[in-house]
């Protein structure tokens, strides 16, 4: 497989002077295109802040980020948002559904945000809400959906665009048991079906363990 990603010496501090906190530390990794990792470690490890900044919501303060070997932060502002919205899927541990729109509308949001005509994302919106389950939710609004169902329009949405990389910031932190097991074996389906590349944040172990490759971080490193 060749590499989607590569991260080079990727370091990443807050403030200046005496107030100044180092988050990552010198970050070297290669992600394989369609590989599955977990990304585990103690809270403030700098997990997030890695999986930001692999998703380009935030810069690095040095080092380097390649995308199929492009030098990513080379681009303006503007154009990493337009590479943003139509390369990256996020999925977060709360869902950010817009409450006034239903699941359909949800999940079409970011096409819409792409400019694209809604007849034609209507159809692909609806695709992926039946593909996880929900083909009897498409006009019900976030407030009428409980949160493991949330969390499978949040992913649909996530999806709308084909992203060749997905990032999930423990994305089943906020649910059950049940539900937390129903959202795993649905992201490890979908990575099978649609050859996702996949980076997750977690403190699951038994959800970590079912990754390709598991990558522990301590105080901003790769222990």
């Amino acid at each position: 497989m060749s590499n989607l990603l590569e991260l080079r010496d990727l370091r990443k501090s807050y403030g200046s002077g005496e107030g100044r906190v180092e988050v990552l530390k010198g970050i070297t990794m290669d992600v394989a295109a369609g590989e599955t990792i977990a990304l585990v470690g103690a809270s403030g490890a700098g997990k997030t802040t890695l999986l930001h900044i692999m998703g380009t919501l935030d810069l690095p303060s040095a080092g380097t980020v390649f995308f199929h070997g492009e030098e990513i932060f080379r681009r303006s502002e503007t154009a990493l948002a337009t590479f943003r919205n139509r390369t990256i899927g996020f999925i977060f541990q709360f869902h950010h559904l817009l409450p006034e729109f239903t699941a359909l509308e949800n999940v079409m949001m970011p096409g819409l945000i792409n400019r694209q005509k809604r007849q034609e994302l209507e159809p692909m919106a609806d695709k992926l809400l039946r593909k996880v389950g929900l083909g009897h939710r498409l006009t019900h609004r976030p407030t009428e959906l409980s949160g493991g169902e949330q969390q499978r329009v949040a992913i649909a949405r996530a999806l709308i665009l084909a992203p060749a990389l997905l990032l999930a910031d423990e994305p089943t932190g906020n649910l059950d048991r049940k539900c937390s097991d129903e959202i795993h074996d649905l992201l490890r389906q979908l990575h099978e079906e649609l050859g996702l590349t996949l980076i997750i944040v977690t403190h699951n172990e038994r959800f970590a363990a079912s990754m390709g490759k598991i990558i522990q971080l301590e105080d901003g490193r790769i222990s």
